[in-house]
């Protein structure tokens, strides 16, 4: 019976591994965080705190990041990041199982803990363009991605069930699971610094965004996601929608927010088995349309059945979404510019994710749930149907790998 993994090599296969350990204990501490904080204080605000916490150091050395992914070895990076992310869930640990908690120590190992993530995530998409050759980047990716989507949908569950058993020694599990990575990383090959150039001025070190602003089909595949995530994503607005539309219990809630996972899973298996495939400009636009009516059908919903299977068919395409995309970012940037390239893209990524939450909250509070999603799909739409005329060197790419030769600056 031939698998997903078949035709990929030990080392990419630890690298994997890693990946679902990483995202299992990003996921994990996520709700685990959120429930003891929220059980100390009770204050909403000390709740959101986390978030922001941890988001900062994403803005603040997005600058950094990639000039210091394209300067040192990627492996050694992977290993520093997910170890320093141990020493992080080691003081979580510590400040909560303590007599007398602070919250003050509890902050500061999160924001250690999103430093971490502000080097992991570049670096793993610069380091996986590495690893494998471009013909099957795109089957990486997918693999990669929904690695991501099983510690989504496992992860939370996961917490929850040891929060009940375990309480809060549940910090030192997380540990034992991150301390994993940095030594399946340490299988990978040591593969040399991309980058040739000695400069440390202000232009090597924003050369990535200068790249993107003369390669519009990178920058394309960047703001594409951006704007529709920031504006299209509905994950924020589940709680309301159960309670209020589908008048759903908590169980309905956990229903529709595993969906998307599925439908992504199902997706990626299937783009990790399939050949490469053709004519993906012309398809990237129309999964970026599906997803749009995805949201507008899920707007209008009523029916708990009916919002499951729109929310199944939104996880799908964007999967394909993220695979071609992510396909372009990477095959569409030179290997010395990969980590400042991805370290933009993961800023944009967090930022279309956090104030996209953000956006949701605030829009349902004002003009309620469904005008929001209905807005939202609206705009998602416009996007997509504007990209199809403004980038025409997307729309007129036949397989992905072909962007290499097509690279501009």
């Amino acid at each position: 019976m031939h698998t997903p993994f078949e035709k990929f090599e030990p080392p990419v296969l630890a690298f994997l591994g890693s990946r679902i350990c990483f995202g299992l204990s990003m996921q994990m501490v996520a709700v685990a965080l959120g429930w003891h904080i929220y059980e100390i204080t009770g204050d909403a605000f000390k709740l959101a705190l986390v978030g922001l916490v941890f988001v900062l150091p994403i803005f603040v050395f997005f600058f950094l990041t990639g000039f210091v992914i394209d300067r040192f070895r990627r492996r050694d990076i992977l290993i520093t990041a997910t170890s320093i992310d141990a020493i992080a869930f080691v003081g979580m640990a510590v400040a909560l199982t303590s007599d007398v908690v602070s919250l003050d120590w509890v902050y500061l190992f999160i924001f250690i803990h999103g430093i971490a993530h502000a080097f992991f995530t570049p670096a793993q998409a610069a380091f996986l363009a590495n690893l494998v050759s471009p013909t099957i980047l795109p089957k990486a990716i997918a693999l990669n991605s929904t690695m991501g989507h099983l510690a989504t949908t496992v992860g939370p569950f996961a917490a929850g069930v040891l929060i009940t058993v375990i309480d809060r020694e549940v910090y030192w599990l997380m540990t034992a699971i991150v301390l994993v990575c940095p030594v399946m990383y340490s299988f990978l090959p040591n593969i040399p610094v991309p980058s040739s150039e000695n400069s440390r001025t202000f232009k090597a070190i924003f050369a990535g965004i200068h790249y993107l602003r003369a390669n519009m089909m990178v920058f394309g595949a960047i703001l594409f996601d951006l704007i529709i995530v920031l504006f299209g994503s509905v994950i924020a607005l589940l709680p309301i929608y159960a309670v209020d539309i589908l008048e759903t219990d908590a169980d309905g809630l956990g229903l529709l927010r595993a969906m998307p996972a599925v439908g992504s899973v199902v997706v990626g298996l299937m783009l990790a088995r399939m050949s490469p495939m053709r004519n993906v400009g012309r398809k990237l636009f129309l999964v970026l349309i599906i997803f749009s009516l995805t949201i507008l059908l899920f707007a209008v919903s009523e029916a708990l059945w009916l919002s499951c299977i729109t929310l199944v068919v939104y996880g799908a395409v964007d999967m394909v979404s993220v695979n071609i995309r992510m396909s372009m970012v990477q095959l569409g940037t030179p290997d010395d510019l990969r980590g400042r390239v991805n370290a933009v893209n993961s800023l944009c990524t967090s930022s279309s994710n956090h104030l996209g939450t953000f956006r949701a909250g605030w829009l349902a509070s004002v003009v309620g749930p469904v005008p929001t999603a209905l807005v939202g799909g609206f705009i998602g739409l416009a996007v997509s149907v504007g990209g199809w005329f403004i980038f025409k060197q997307i729309r007129e790419l036949d397989k992905v790998e072909d962007i290499e030769a097509l690279r501009g600056g």
